[in-house]
């Protein structure tokens, strides 16, 4: 009897606490609509980062030092070197970046101890040349907040999305130029920015570039605006559409996600002056050194909002400029 009358008492203790817990909740999207869901944004892109083709050699006379060669001067024989390892300590602002590229090394220190394993396990009466093999791919992720009178630039990255070939290299270096020099007329609307850049092997690039790539576009409500590898589409619902945003916006985010074949070490000082420089050597990189572009903005539907408060919990390593 005392068991089940303690089993009630414990029953209506929790059913409380979760009408408390469904009515703070529910309060808080009531109150709070605006913070209840992300504004929607747009992205253009593209890229390749498949393997050069590379000539196939012979050699019957065993393993030899000189015709195999992996990744520069810290990959011999399939193992991996320390060179590697040292650039997780150059990132701009660390974070989730920091942490992807920390994992894509690490996956390829382990995967090229197997390699090493199964290399010397097999017969090795022919030997692919790597020679042609790019060592290792810079990335970087370029995020800036701007004042909302910064319309002009919107409507410049949506006309882009409409009009640019993003299924080549030249076009995607259009748009990486566009999108930087726009930018560069409008300091005065500069208010926070984060740079950060990090190198890793390029058998891991591609995977580490498209984990940043989603990581920034699921602050995104939806992608109402796209262009991404030739494939154009234009999301057009009963709640949202492409469109001005609402007059009381405050903020729109823009982030400009990079993968080049060139050693970029970037700044990520809070200033204009370091800021400037950072774009004018993004915009200059050639489409032959240019292997991927994401270029991300919100907000992007028709009444939308982007609120300073929305702004720093959604890009929490921005720094006020």
């Amino acid at each position: 009897m005392f068991n089940f009358t303690l089993f009630n008492c414990f029953k209506r203790k929790s059913f409380f606490s979760f009408l408390v817990i469904l009515f703070t909740i529910s309060s808080f999207l009531f109150v709070n609509p605006d913070l209840a869901e992300a504004a929607s944004g747009g992205r253009i892109g593209g890229g390749s980062f498949q393997m050069p083709s590379s000539p196939r050699s012979q050699n019957y006379g065993g393993y030899g030092g000189n015709n195999f060669r992996g990744y520069g001067s810290g990959y011999r024989g399939g193992g991996m070197g320390l060179p590697f390892l040292f650039p997780i300590f150059g990132f701009g602002g660390g974070g989730i970046f920091g942490f992807l590229i920390l994992m894509s090394i690490v996956g390829v220190i382990v995967n090229s101890f197997k390699n090493s394993s199964s290399f010397f396990n097999s017969g090795n009466n022919s030997i692919v040349s790597q020679s042609a093999k790019p060592t290792k791919v810079s990335i970087v992720q370029f995020q800036i907040g701007l004042l909302a009178s910064a319309r002009e630039i919107q409507v410049q990255l949506r006309e882009l999305a409409s009009s640019s070939d993003t299924s080549t290299s030249s076009g995607l270096q259009r748009i990486l130029q566009d999108t930087t020099l726009s930018l560069l007329r409008k300091p005065e609307l500069w208010v926070y920015s984060n740079i950060e850049t990090g190198s890793v092997p390029f058998v891991s690039a591609e995977s580490t570039f498209n984990r940043i790539s989603i990581t920034e576009r699921s602050k995104l409500k939806a992608e109402l605006t796209s262009n991404y590898s030739g494939q154009i589409s234009t999301s057009i619902t009963s709640k949202s559409k492409p469109g001005d945003s609402d007059p009381t916006n405050e903020y729109i985010a823009i982030t400009i996600l990079v993968a080049t074949k060139i050693n970029l070490k970037l700044d990520n000082s809070a200033n204009n002056e370091l800021i400037t420089e950072a774009l004018r050597i993004l915009g200059s990189i050639s489409s032959n050194d240019l292997i991927a572009l994401e270029v991300i903005w919100q907000p992007e539907g028709k009444g939308e909002t982007l609120r300073e408060e929305d702004l720093i919990t959604q890009y929490p390593n921005l720094k006020h400029l």
